[in-house]
């Protein structure tokens, strides 16, 4: 860590909590890492003399999660229950004068973590096991009007390919079976470090130091960056899970250029066309925004055809959220709270449809299917994942069977039910 985000914990026993993304946990895992080799015990926060939250300021939801969490933490220091609270991440890397003035209980507050472009740091892994994220570059090459990312995490740097492959080897000797790509912007890697994208590059780097990892997943795919490359070295490597989540954001042209997205809406259209066709099997989580401003009846409506003639296999919608420091923030015709509300509303019910008609088609077909863990509410159930399922995003496979399955283990599973985001098997 870098000056600005060192610690000095006095308590033996470390723990976190980590709020926001998968890029968060990974931030968790290089402080805890940190804290380890410093001589910390490292324990669940609940049994911690120390506690460092490790917050989120992506969108208002965000940040009231972050302060509420905080409050809890206040509570605990005034009941004996913990000794220190140390704030750290994009909450107190963008309002840290701010929470100084406000948390007065709290001991230290922290920014990011330095981001490591050469090495592998040490880290404590929070995931379990048999699957892993992987960070690949910090902060986003593009400059969103309405995203207070590149604001906090500063300009956008790539990890030096070396550096990512060692740490991939590094899980597959450990038993990882499954890797999970990710980055604000990961199909923008390498644009600041070799001057061209090179996400295909890394990948078959990647792919060549892998034994036990079966599968290798990306997510955040920034639309604009993908090459004609990188889908060929999807459609061609067994071990590149036939998933990707790319956030389109919107469809209307006005929008999309308000939104400095730098790609519109017929660019939009074949590309999704492109990667269909590459890539026949393939599963698209995308993400939207409702209620940008600016955004009218008709843009929703532009929106809402799109999916309906897209059919995403996965779809999450966000409701705008006024960021300060960005140049959406002081843009004209904001939409009511109440619209955006009924908008996303609108949204997600046609995507609920959409999602249960996708599954049905699973009905019938043989999947293989990561063991995630054992159900303990019920006997003989398993809950785990295909290679269309992303952990803590999408939905799972359920396992009803006698037999005994290996947690961290693949299986064969026929399907026999399915629901909007999850599905229903017995193993082969």
């Amino acid at each position: 860590m870098n000056e600005k985000t060192r610690m000095n914990t006095e308590g033996d026993k470390v723990g976190v909590i980590t709020l926001g993304c998968a890029r968060n946990l990974v931030d968790s895992q290089e402080i805890l890492g940190r804290m380890q080799k410093q001589g910390h015990l490292i324990v669940d926060a609940d049994q911690a003399d120390t506690v460092i939250v490790n917050t989120c300021s992506f969108i208002e939801d965000a940040r009231k999660e972050s302060v509420d969490v905080i409050l809890d933490l206040i509570e605990l220091k005034k009941q004996g229950k913990i000794k220190k609270i140390v704030i750290a991440g994009c909450l107190s890397e963008r309002y840290g004068r701010e929470l100084a003035d406000e948390f007065t209980e709290v001991d230290e507050i922290v920014g990011i973590p330095e981001f490591f472009k050469t090495g592998v740091p040490d880290q404590v892994y929070l995931t379990p096991r048999h699957f892993a994220y992987v960070k690949i570059c910090e902060s986003c090459y593009n400059q969103c009007s309405f995203c207070a990312i590149p604001g906090i995490k500063g300009k956008f740097s790539s990890r030096e390919v070396e550096a990512v492959v060692s740490e991939v080897a590094d899980l597959d000797q450990r038993g990882t079976k499954e890797i999970n790509i990710i980055g604000q912007d990961i199909t923008a890697y390498g644009i600041d470090l070799y001057r061209e994208k090179s996400l295909a590059r890394l990948l078959r780097e990647t792919v060549k130091v892998t034994k036990n990892i079966e599968w290798i997943r990306l997510l955040y795919a920034f639309p604009s960056h993908i090459t004609d490359e990188l889908l060929e070295v999807m459609a061609i490597e067994e071990k590149l899970c036939k998933y990707i989540d790319i956030p389109l954001q919107h469809i209307s042209d006005h929008l999309l250029q308000s939104m400095n997205r730098n790609i519109l809406e017929q660019e939009t259209r074949d590309l999704v066309h492109k990667i269909r066709e590459k890539i026949p099997t393939v599963s698209l989580r995308t993400a939207f925004i409702v209620g940008l401003p600016g955004e009218t009846e008709k843009d929703f409506q532009e929106l809402l055809d799109f999916v309906r003639e897209f059919r995403f296999e996965k779809m999450g919608a966000f409701i705008y959220s006024r960021e300060e420091g960005t140049p959406a923030y002081d843009m004209q015709d904001h939409v009511p709270q109440e619209i955006k509300e009924a908008r996303f509303a609108a949204l997600m019910q046609e995507q609920q449809q959409i999602s249960q008609e996708r599954q049905k088609q699973f009905i019938g077909k043989t999947l293989k299917v990561l063991i995630d863990e054992k159900q303990e509410s019920e006997e003989n159930v398993y809950i785990g994942r295909s290679e269309y399922d992303a952990p803590d995003v999408d939905g799972a496979v359920y396992i009803q069977t006698d037999q005994e399955l290996n947690v961290g283990s693949f299986a064969n599973v026929k399907i026999t039910d399915a629901y909007e985001y999850d599905l229903v098997g017995e193993p082969v």
